[in-house]
This record gives structure tokens, sequence and C-alpha cells, in this order.
């Protein structure tokens, strides 16, 4: 794409030698460079990741018996709500955009940081601060929340629980949120390189522009819905409330009207790092280039119209459950697209299995099964069986950890070298992915047929018989939590201590391979010059062949 600068600046010290004003952790934490931040972030959220991750062993080994033994129904629904509103709210969302985005964007496009680097620097700050409150109300007031991650009215208003503290941290990351989605907008429409248009630039820029936009967009009404919930509670203002004169139901739309995009800002730029790792191990053009990116656009804009499908069973009319249920259907074209993409991208290249590509061909797969059974949940005739059974827990997952959280694996493993400039061990590697991939199929595609035959969701016991499917899911669970250890602990270890990572370990052909490893402190001595698309290794006409 550019020349090579590494000749030039070989031997500036990369940004985490260079000296501030500031010592010790305090260089970091008030940093505004964009890779500091990045990594901030990354690690703020494996940290949060293992406390939900945790959350979720304790509940798998209370359904491991039938009738209650280590943890009491309540208890139950409170590590239930904060193992969602961990997950959600504070790794899967900001997950991607924030650890690797911040990362990547700047030096993909041939910038020197992100457009408002303080403005990063603040959501970085609103987003811990509001972390340590979410598990702060665990601690503090009358005992945590036990409403379930989406708050739903009107339990959230009457429940005598720590609401209030739980849904003012899920409001500070929504600020977290904006700004980031603003910030990386700007930087994209201000700070290209020259030569680089909006079709030069690699798809994982063009997923993070049309997450950005619906950061932007959605947010708010979350934000606007959340303050609604606090005001309720504190001065009893009835709004959702209908002892007051409120409406549950109005809550469910203001809520699903944010939170069916932000299932996109979660899986958009899982499909944007998707799109990065393909073309490089299989030494191809990308196949698509624009379909890709147009369908990026279509999704965003798509995923503000289907937010109905969450109330198929909440009593709205039947000509909004038809409009709702067509509208499903047509999102999922779009998403099509882009696996048909991918696969044809595959088609006849030279592949090269290396770990970030196993991770990212599991996506495919599982993302499918979830994107499928999607379907099903929106069809009326089988949503209202399947509604609140386990069969919903298990699409949700294979979309948000099968797709975000295995991409979100393949991005540290595709990106980390570069990050870190070092190299972690391939051989571990391979192993934690096969037990990962086993144990994640192993627990979650049991709760499609726990739901298929009539288990519901949310509840902290089970009928006998479903115990022996409750026993795979449980053993699946700690093959799965086995592999996330292996993994994350031979990232650690070979990012602190393993060999130095090359300034292209991978073959990559966008902005970020052309510049040392680690980055230098402004990334480039001179803003590069793009000359031809982002994909491109060297001959084309053989490519398409």
């Amino acid at each position: 794409m550019a020349s090579s600068m590494a000749g030039n600046i070989a031997a500036e010290k990369s940004f985490y030698e260079v000296k501030t004003e500031h010592p010790g952790l305090l260089a970091w934490l008030l940093s505004t460079d964009h890779k500091r931040i990045s990594i901030m972030y990354l690690l703020s959220m494996l940290t949060f990741f293992l406390v939900g991750a945790f959350i979720a062993i304790v509940m798998r080994l209370e359904l491991l018996s039938t009738g209650e033994t280590i943890i009491s129904a309540h208890t139950y629904n409170a590590l239930f709500t904060l193992h969602g509103v961990v997950m959600i709210f504070f790794f899967i969302i900001p997950g991607i955009p924030a650890a690797f985005g911040n990362f990547m964007l700047p030096l993909q496009i041939g910038a020197k940081d992100v457009a408002f680097p303080r403005l990063n620097l603040l959501s970085y700050w609103l987003y811990l601060v509001g972390a340590v409150i979410a598990l702060t109300s665990i601690f503090s007031g009358p005992g945590p929340a036990d409403t379930g991650w989406t708050f739903y009215a009107p339990y959230s208003i009457r429940t005598g629980t720590n609401v209030t503290l739980a849904v003012f941290a899920a409001f500070l990351l929504g600020f977290s949120s904006i700004l980031t989605g603003l910030n990386f907008i700007t930087t994209m429409h201000r700070l290209r390189a020259p030569g680089m248009t909006f079709f030069k630039m690699p798809l994982f820029c063009w997923s993070l522009y049309a997450t950005g936009w619906i950061q932007i967009l959605a947010t708010p009404i979350l934000g606007i819905t959340l303050a609604l919930v606090m005001v309720e509670r504190l001065l009893g203002v009835g709004v959702f409330d209908p002892v007051k004169g409120g409406d549950p139901v109005l809550y469910q739309h203001l809520f699903w009207i944010y939170s069916h995009p932000a299932v996109y800002v979660m899986v958009l730029p899982a499909m944007g790092v998707l799109s990065e790792i393909i073309p490089t191990f299989a030494r191809r053009t990308i196949f698509g280039y624009k379909a890709i990116a147009f369908s990026s656009m279509a999704i965003a804009f798509v995923g503000y119209l289907v937010w109905g499908h969450h109330m198929f069973t909440s009593g709205i009319s039947d000509t909004s459950r038809m409009a709702f249920s067509f509208l499903t259907f047509l999102v999922a074209i779009p998403s099509a697209i882009k696996v048909f993409n991918w696969l044809a991208t595959l088609y006849k290249g030279s592949i090269d299995m290396q770990p970030p590509f196993l991770y990212a061909i599991s996506f495919i797969f599982l993302f499918s099964i979830g994107g499928l059974t999607g379907l099903v949940l929106g069809a009326l005739a089988t949503d209202i069986h399947l509604h609140d059974t386990y069969f919903v827990v298990a699409h949700f997952h294979y979309v948000m950890f099968g797709g975000t959280g295995f991409i979100f694996f393949a991005a540290l493993h595709y990106w980390g070298p570069k990050m870190f400039g070092r190299m972690f061990n391939k051989k571990v590697s391979y192993l934690a992915w096969a037990i990962i991939f086993i144990g994640f199929n192993m627990l979650y595609f049991t709760m499609f047929i726990l739901g298929y035959k009539g288990m519901p969701r949310r509840y902290y016991d089970a009928l006998p018989e479903f115990h022996n499917l409750h026993v795979v899911a449980t053993v699946g669970s700690w093959i799965l939590v086995s592999g996330l250890l292996i993994m994350l602990i031979n990232l650690l270890v070979g990012f602190r201590k393993g060999e130095r990572a090359p300034m292209n370990p991978w073959g990559g052909t966008t902005l970020e391979w052309t510049v040392p490893t680690p980055p230098p402190l402004e990334n480039f001595h001179e803003i590069p010059l793009v000359e031809h698309e982002p994909y491109y290794h060297g001959n084309k006409e053989k490519e398409m062949k």
C-alpha cells in the first residue's frame, strides 16, 4: 500500500519507552496517545471478561444439580444481572472498537492519532468509572440488582435492590460509547492519508465507521431511558410503572430501540476484523470490497428498524409483529452478503492456517448458526414457543460470544504482536483454540436442545427431565474456561517474554504493518502516500484466477 518507513524510524523509541512528565502509572493513566489508551482498554476488558466468566461458572455449578445447592434463587438473579451487565456493557459492546479500533484506526488510515486525543482519554475514564460503579453495586446499599441486564420495568422500578447504581454505571458507559463513535467518525473524515479515499480504507475502518453512527444516534436513547428509570426510582414519577399511569411496554420499546442496534455495535467491528484477517491468510485481495463496505452501512441502517422482534410476546399488535418479523428477515441479507464474500475470498486462496485464522474461521461457522437460529426466532410461530427458553440464550451466545468473542481473540492473536512487540507460542495457541471450540459448542449447542424441549431461561433450577442436558452444558463450561485460561496465559507470557515480533509477522498489506513493532509514538515520521487498494498482494490477475 505504501513504501515502508521502517529504515528511517527503526531506532526511534516506541510509545512504551517515551518519557513523559508523569511518573510511573500516571504516565499511562493520563496519556492521550491512542495506543496507550487502547492497551488500557484491552487490559481492563480482559479483567472484566474474567469476572463475567467466573460468575457464569458459579451459575452453571448451581444448575449442575436439581434443587438449591450452592446459591439461593435471589443470589442467582443478582449474579445473572451482573454477568449480563459486565459482559454486555463492559466487554462485548466496547471490546473491539475501544481495544483494537483505538490502536489500529489511525495506523490504518495513515494518521498520527485520533482527531480528539483528550476526548479519547475521557472516554476511557468514563468507561472505567462506570465499570467500577457496576462492581461496587454488589457490595453497597440494599443488595445487588436482581432485574437482569435489561432492567425491565416495572420490576426495576419497584425492587428494593441496588438498581439505581447499576443503571447509573450503564448510563456512564453510554457517554463513553458516544464519544468514541464521534472520535472515530471525525478521524476518518479529517485525518486520512493523501491518496486514501473512502474506498481505499481497510474494511475494518468501514466497520468502525458504521458502528460510530450507531453509537452516536442510538446510544442517547438508552441514556434517556436509564435516566428515566433513575428518576422514577428516586422521585416516584410514573413513566413506566402502570400503577402510576406509566407503560412498561414503553420501556421495552425505548430499551430495544437502542439495544438491538447495539447488537451491531458488538458484531460489525468483529466483521471488520474478519475482513482484515481472511485476505491476509488467504493471500488474496478481498472479494467484493464495495459489497462488504456497503453491507456494513446497510446493517447499521436496517438494524434501527427491527427492535420489535424482542417484543413478540409483549402484547404489541399483529400488524407490528408481521412488520418486525419481515424486517428481521431483511437484515439477514447484508450479513449473508458478507459471509458469501468471505468464502469467495477463501476460494482457491493460498490458505495459511495460523492461530488468528482459526479463530476467524470459527466465527463464520458459529455466527452462521447464531444467524440462522435468529431467523427461527424472527418467525412469529416459532418465537411464541421459544421466546423465553434456553433457545434464546444459545442463539444470543452463538452470535455474541461465538461471533464477537471469537473475533476478539482472533484480533488479539493477529494484532497483539504488533501492539506488544513480542510473539506468543503458536503450538499452545492451536491447543487452546481446539479446547475453546469444543467447550463452546458443548455448552451452548446443548442449550438449543434444552430450549426446544421447553427449559425456561433465567431459572436457577430445572425439572429432573432437564438434568442430564444441564450436566453436559456445565461440563462444557469447564472445558471452555480451561481453554480460555490456556489461551490468555499463553498470550500474557508471550507478550511479556516471547521472542521479538517482526514488523509484519503475517504478511499483511495494510498500513499498520509498514511501521516498526511496536509502533513509535506518533506512528509515522512522514504521512504515507496511499497508491492502491488495501489488500493488494502484487498480482491482481493471478489472484482472481
